[in-house]
Parts: C-alpha cells; sequence; structure tokens
C-alpha cells in the first residue's frame, strides 16, 4: 500500500487533524506495517508500550476484566491504540485482541520523536491538542465534582428535614 494511501486513516483522528499533508505522509512512511491474525494479542494489559497502533482494516476487541467477568468492546477500523504510547511510556490498561485479520500501523515512540526533534511544528502540534484534551478533561472533572456535591447538599438538606419532621410532629402533640 503506498504511503499517500496510509495517509487517510490519519485524517478522521483527532490528534492528527490539521497537520500538513507532508507531515501526515512523513508520519505514514515511518509507521512500521504490521498484520495480526484472529486471535492475536495487539496489546496485552498491564504490559508497558514504546507505540501506537492505527487500525487501518479489521476488526479488534478491547477485553477488559472485572472480578471473573471479561467485557468486551469492539475497536473498528480506524481506533487509535494506545495513542500516547508514541509519546510517551504507558502501560495497557486492558487487553486487545484481533477479530480475524487485522491490518495496522504501528508508530513507536522512538521515530514519532525523531520526526517531532526534526520538525518542531509537529510536536508543537501534538503537544496543544493533548494539552486541549486535558484542560477539556479538567473542564468536565470539575463537573462532575459540581453535580456531586450538589447531590450531597440535596442529601443533607433531606437529612436534616427528616431529624426536624419528627421534632415538629412532638411538638404539636
Amino acid at each position: 500500500m503506498a504511503a499517500e494511501a496510509l495517509v487517510i486513516p490519519f485524517l478522521s483522528l483527532p490528534l492528527f487533524r490539521d497537520l500538513k499533508a507532508q507531515q501526515l505522509g512523513e508520519i505514514a512512511r515511518s509507521a512500521e506495517r504490521i498484520i495480526y491474525h484472529s486471535g492475536d494479542t495487539i496489546v496485552a494489559e498491564d504490559q508497558h508500550s514504546d507505540a501506537a497502533i492505527l487500525i487501518v482494516s479489521g476488526t479488534c476487541v478491547r477485553q477488559t476484566k472485572s472480578g471473573d467477568t471479561t467485557k468486551e468492546e469492539i475497536l473498528p477500523e480506524g481506533s487509535l491504540i494506545a495513542e500516547l504510547a508514541m509519546l510517551i511510556e504507558v502501560v495497557h490498561p486492558a487487553t486487545i485482541v484481533a477479530k480475524g485479520q487485522v491490518k495496522g500501523l504501528r508508530l513507536s515512540r522512538e521515530k514519532m520523536q525523531e520526526l517531532m526533534q526534526s520538525d518542531l511544528d509537529l510536536a508543537s502540534h501534538f503537544s496543544s491538542r493533548i494539552l486541549k484534551r486535558l484542560h477539556a478533561m479538567a473542564k468536565d472533572l470539575l463537573t462532575v465534582d459540581s453535580l456531586l456535591s450538589s447531590s450531597a447538599d440535596l442529601a443533607m438538606t433531606a437529612e436534616q428535614l427528616m431529624l426536624e419532621k419528627p421534632a415538629t410532629a412532638r411538638a404539636v402533640q
């Protein structure tokens, strides 16, 4: 598959959006083409990773364990597995297994760092995209915190009313 055709899957991913065609081409050319067969483990839970994997074709399943049960979530074509692993060291929170043949692009941290060292705009782009996500996540967490605080206040008010009602009822008798 030509490098130009490999650029297409990157276009739908927010992290790569707004990069120049030349930058996307360099990323696609530096990516390792990889094929997984049905049942192959793409990433394993609790294992360190040094690369992100873009699913170009095929389907994978993310398996997460909760006690004795395993939950499965389908990851379709276009999914980017372990996105941050191409930039920093990460530990996989789940196992991902190929369901049928899966073609992917492996974006190693080493190659990405080389690209970012030779193109500081690329490094700046990734940095700003991740920073925007962190800000959005912080905003969402503040919203959840506010909702939880409001719920706790309502629960305390309801509890106080319940405690006051019996006293009011006794005073009336």
